[in-house]
């Protein structure tokens, strides 16, 4: 993507991305310094990810805990700073260990900069897969 791209196509690119299983190309439209951030997180679980290899190293192992399927519901939000954006969405799959439906909501508020993401804080619900074999990416429950 390039610096003129606008965050809700970056945003949709990395959907696509997501659905894809393609994590290695849904990392690198991360700024190096980038920050993600859980504010619901549950006990065990990180609230913060500091830097593009941080969550490289966060997402590895998604598609073997979570398999996407569709995001049925998508809305993207133009805030009135040119560079956020707030998504409200919809996200269906399986959980891959205990081959369960998956289906959630999310709202995300995501700020892209240069064309890359510089910080993006996931509204997700935990309680969807508190106690299932979704527990990965730094969680020590």
């Amino acid at each position: 993507m390039s610096a003129s791209t606008a965050p809700a196509d970056l945003y949709r690119h990395g959907l696509r991305l997501l659905l894809d299983k393609d994590i290695p190309a849904w990392v690198d439209l991360w700024d190096e310094n980038g920050i993600f951030e859980f504010p619901f997180a549950p006990e065990g679980w990180p609230e913060r990810l500091e830097g593009k290899a941080a969550v490289a190293d966060y997402m590895r192992g998604y598609p073997d805990h979570i398999d996407l399927h569709d995001f049925p519901y998508l809305e993207i939000h133009q805030t009135t700073a040119p560079e956020t954006i707030v998504v409200e969405m919809r996200g269906v799959g399986r959980l891959v260990g205990i081959d369960s439906p998956l289906d959630m909501s999310y709202i995300a508020v995501v700020t892209v900069k240069n064309g890359l993401i510089t910080r993006y804080r996931d509204y997700w619900n935990p309680l969807a897969v508190q106690n299932t074999a979704a527990d990965f990416a730094g969680s020590n429950r």
